[in-house]
């Protein structure tokens, strides 16, 4: 392949940017042109191309967020969309396409390579819920914004002697909770992978104040089913005890990518470009196993159930007591 593009969709995750940079770095250095594509699959649409050199990704690694922006679609979601979307690719002559993103994102990718079209998909994603991979770019950093903000909480908790629900992201993953939580000692971790036991929390949480702990902190993951509002309501009937919510939102898509994202988007992105130099290559899913970067066919990845690791939960249970 001589000319190639990349894009983001979806929501921003930290790391983008630099998969971004390894992306049109490591294509370069191979001689073959690269273009970036703005606004995700809705600037593909619209024919948003401009062609990368080495200086379009100078200091870019360290930021969050993406520079190529991004944009969420419907109107490339239907056949005419994906069509057009095919169009405009053949209109810049662009032979291979990297696709940044979670797993809508991958869908789209999925459906131009059933046009015909070669995807490489880079899972970029805060949520970790990719099952093919053990760890999408974006959730190391974005685990750690929590771990800060948990730190954060517990001061003023602490202060007022009382306890409080943080609400973080994840959608039905559960992954972000659950590790800020073991990380950040709180006391229960709400995760849309188990049923809620209201009884076992009020348990804790009392168990606590008895021993004369002065705080105490339960992390909702945002799928649970529970609402962190009615969470928060039982807790206090059943147990007196003062609870305030906070809900992280958006500030855990931001800030700069810790090393480990930073890394892990550097070694996935040129592995993007590697793929894409072979000859007869179809469309692929880029992730990592252990220490390992791996590949997959796009519609294998998509397709493989994920699975839960309760032993991290039970850890949690074990070192919050």
């Amino acid at each position: 392949m001589k000319r190639i593009a990349v894009l983001t969709s979806g929501g921003d995750a930290p790391g983008m940017n630099a998969a971004i940079r390894a992306v049109v770095r490591g294509a370069l250095y191979h001689d073959m042109k690269v273009f970036g594509i703005e606004r995700g699959y809705e600037g593909l649409m619209n024919g948003d191309f401009k062609e990368m050199t080495v200086s379009s990704v100078s200091d870019i690694m360290q930021r969050g967020g993406t520079a190529l922006k991004t944009a969420r679609s419907k109107r490339f979601m239907t056949p005419e969309g994906f069509q057009r979307a095919a169009d405009m690719l053949e209109n810049f002559e662009i032979e291979g396409l990297v696709v940044i993103g979670g797993d809508g994102s991958y869908r789209g990718g999925l459906a131009l390579s059933k046009i015909g079209k070669t995807v490489i998909g880079l899972p970029g994603t805060i949520d970790n819920d990719l099952a093919y991979t053990d760890y999408t770019i974006g959730f190391d950093t974005a685990v750690n914004t929590v771990l800060s903000a948990i730190g954060n909480i517990r001061d003023t908790s602490s202060s007022h002697e009382r306890g409080t629900v943080i609400e973080v992201m994840g959608r039905n993953c559960g992954d972000i909770a659950l590790y800020a939580g073991l990380t950040g000692g709180a006391e229960s971790i709400l995760i849309p992978e188990e049923p809620v036991d209201i009884n076992k929390i009020c348990r804790t949480l009392i168990r606590g104040k008895n021993r004369g702990k002065m705080h105490s902190v339960i992390l909702r993951a945002e799928g649970v089913e529970m609402s962190a509002e009615e969470l928060a309501k039982t807790i206090t009937e059943r147990t007196g005890i003062d609870i305030k919510i906070v809900v992280l939102g958006y500030i855990q898509r931001g800030g700069s990518p810790t090393a480990r994202d930073r890394m892990l988007a550097s070694r996935m992105g040129y592995k993007a470009v590697e793929l894409l130099l072979q000859n007869g290559m179809t469309s692929k899913a880029v992730g990592i196993k252990g220490d390992e970067i791996v590949y997959y066919e796009l519609e294998e990845a998509l397709n493989m159930p994920r699975t839960h690791d309760k032993t991290i939960m039970d850890l949690a249970e074990i070192l919050s007591r």
